[in-house]
């Protein structure tokens, strides 16, 4: 009977628990109680792990292996917002700037990863393979559906490699979309904002792109030497060209929720000759 309705993990454990229970003269109650309790968590654990061969991560991180003593700029309090299930409800994106080696990705697939676990769906993509697809795609409406279902998207490595005509109007459309329906994405980048437009050869789409990922979004910038080259020393200081200014940018952003409206961004500059 067990088998007939699918109670694997109960038909597993039953001949091996019953001894313990008369042993101890667990109640008919506490006897059930557990063995439905097992039969529960072993479902959730392998609902999990479908759930993340199916986000196709390029790695498995969590939240509890990143290395906050290493990023000492950065705590977990600050991501402790990303962690539960608002994420979703609340259509909290967010994205992470930074040069290579800052964890940047970790820390999404770490984000991803606990919606997972909350019982929500989740899929990881670089940036250069989802425009790619897109843009060759015969049917766009079917390509774009493994990229609007998920609750939770990634999208790696934004800016990395330079994108043809047409990245901007794919990429506009998996954002605008997953903005209308409420679902969060999560953006890595070595690129400032203000460049999304010379990455995507589109200014006014690029700026269109930002502005609903951080309308009750985050933005997140990774300062700091490269956790893979923690052990070494490397200079990467490269000389400037003649009569070239150097420009430093920062950005600052204010904290973005459905019960706040969209707030302006700031821009710092210094220019150095």
């Amino acid at each position: 009977m067990l088998k007939r309705l699918g109670l694997s993990t109960i038909q597993r454990i039953l001949p091996e628990l019953t001894p313990t229970a008369e042993r101890e003269a667990w109640s008919y109650q506490h006897f059930l109680e557990r063995l439905v309790s097992e039969e529960i968590a072993q479902r959730s654990e392998r609902r999990v792990a479908n759930h993340v061969t199916r986000a196709k991560f390029p790695f498995n991180a969590t939240i509890e292996t990143f290395d906050f003593t290493f990023k000492s700029d950065l705590k977990r309090q600050m991501l402790g917002r990303f962690l539960g299930p608002e994420l979703i409800s609340e259509n909290r994106s967010l994205i992470l700037e930074g040069p290579p080696g800052t964890g940047k990705t970790h820390i999404c697939i770490a984000i991803a990863y606990k919606a997972i676990q909350n019982g929500f769906m989740a899929r990881f993509t670089t940036a250069a393979a989802l425009i790619n697809e897109l843009r060759v795609a015969h049917d766009l409406n079917a390509a774009l559906k493994p990229y609007l279902q998920p609750h939770v998207l990634v999208i790696d490595e934004m800016g990395y490699l330079g994108y043809g005509p047409g990245a901007a109007d794919v990429l506009f459309q998996v954002v605008d979309e997953r903005y209308l329906k409420g679902k969060p994405i999560l953006f890595t980048t070595n690129k400032p904002l203000k460049h999304w437009g010379r990455v995507l050869h589109d200014e006014e789409l690029a700026r269109a792109i930002i502005d609903r990922t951080l309308h009750h979004g985050e933005y997140l910038k990774l300062n700091g030497a490269s956790y893979r080259l923690k052990d070494r020393k490397l200079e990467f200081d490269y000389p400037a060209k003649p009569e070239q200014a150097t420009t430093s940018i920062t950005w600052i952003s204010h904290q973005h929720s459905q019960k706040y409206p969209l707030h302006s961004c700031l821009f710092g500059f210094q220019r150095f000759l």
